[in-house]
C-alpha cells in the first residue's frame, strides 16, 4: 500500500494524514461559504493555511444534491484566475471537477491533484489527465447530483462501492497512470441515505484494501445533520469526530470546510499513533 502520493509539484506522505480544505468558487455552495472573487479565495486560502489546512480542494461547480450544471467556460472563469493566485502558496492545489477541458487547463495552470467525482468517466477524461504528474481522485457517485439523493439502493454497498473504484483505479493503470498517484474516494452523501454512509464509514477498512490510499469528505454533510439535529453551518465537531473515525478506519486524507478543528483531531490521533509505535519497539 503506497505512503507516498506524487501530486504533480508534491510528494506526499501519507503515514499522517493530510487535511485538504475546501474552497468553493460558487455562487451555491450548500454550505454557505462561496468565494466569488480571486481575492476573496486568496485571503480564504491564506487563512485555512494559517490553521493546518495540507491541501487546498478549489471547486467552480457545485455538486450539492440537486446541482445544476455549470457550462465549462463559466467553470474556467471561476477556477484559473484562483489557481494563478494560489500556486505559489506552497501547498498542493486540487481542482474539484468532472470536465475534461477544465482539467487540461487547470493542470496548465499549476493544479497538482485532479478531484474527479465522476472518476474519469467521461470522453476524454483519462486522456486529460494520464500524461501529467497530477495525482487523480476517484469518487463514487450513484446518478448524478441533480437526482442522486431519490431513493438510492445498494443491496451491498460497501461491495458496490469498492468494486466500483476498484474497477476504475484500474482503468487509470491501464492507460498508464502510475498507482502512486491515485486516491479513492466513497464519496459520502452521493447517492447514499444515511445507512449507507454510516456503512461505509465503518467498513472503510474493506475499500481501503484496495490497496489505494483513501480520501473522505463528510464535512457539513446531511448524513451529519440527521445524526446531530445541528445546522449546516453548527456541524463542525460533528465533521471532526467523523474524520477521526474515518482515520482510524484508514483514510489517508480528510476533505473539509472546518480546518482548525480537524486539525486538532488529527493531531490528537498523531500523538496516540506515535505513543503506540513508541510502546511497541520497547
Amino acid at each position: 500500500m503506497p505512503q507516498m502520493l506524487v501530486c504533480g509539484r508534491f510528494c506526499l506522505d501519507l503515514s499522517v494524514p493530510k487535511i485538504m480544505a475546501i474552497l468553493n468558487v460558487t455562487p451555491d455552495s450548500f454550505s454557505g461559504d462561496g468565494c466569488l472573487t480571486r481575492d476573496a479565495a486568496l485571503r480564504t486560502a491564506e487563512r485555512v493555511i494559517s490553521e493546518g489546512a495540507d491541501i487546498l480542494d478549489i471547486g467552480g461547480e457545485s455538486s450539492r444534491p440537486g446541482a445544476l450544471p455549470v457550462g465549462e467556460q463559466e467553470e474556467m472563469d471561476r477556477v484559473l484566475p484562483v489557481v494563478e493566485a494560489l500556486v505559489s502558496l506552497g501547498r498542493p492545489l486540487s481542482i474539484d471537477t468532472a470536465k475534461p477541458s477544465v482539467m487540461c487547463e487547470a493542470i496548465k495552470a499549476g493544479a497538482d491533484l485532479i478531484n474527479d467525482i465522476s472518476a474519469f468517466q467521461a470522453d476524454g477524461a483519462i486522456d486529460a489527465v494520464k500524461d501529467s504528474a497530477v495525482a487523480l481522485c476517484v469518487m463514487h457517485m450513484k446518478g448524478q447530483p441533480r437526482t442522486m439523493q431519490i431513493a438510492p439502493f445498494y443491496d451491498n454497498v460497501l461491495f458496490e462501492v469498492g468494486e466500483f473504484l476498484a474497477e476504475r483505479a484500474e482503468a487509470l493503470v491501464e492507460s498508464g497512470v502510475a498507482s502512486d498517484r491515485i486516491l479513492l474516494d466513497p464519496g459520502f452523501g452521493f447517492g447514499k441515505s444515511i445507512d449507507h454512509n454510516v456503512t461505509i464509514l465503518k467498513g472503510l477498512g474493506s475499500i481501503r484494501r484496495s490497496g489505494y490510499p483513501l480520501l473522505v469528505g463528510m464535512s457539513r454533510k446531511s448524513m451529519l445533520g440527521q445524526i446531530t439535529g445541528r445546522d449546516v453551518g453548527d456541524r463542525a465537531v460533528a465533521g471532526a469526530l467523523a474524520a477521526l473515525i474515518a482515520i482510524q478506519n484508514g483514510a489517508r486524507v480528510v476533505r473539509t470546510h472546518d480546518i482548525a478543528a480537524t486539525r486538532d483531531a488529527v493531531r490528537v490521533w498523531t500523538a496516540l499513533e506515535a505513543i503506540g509505535k513508541a510502546a511497541c519497539q520497547e
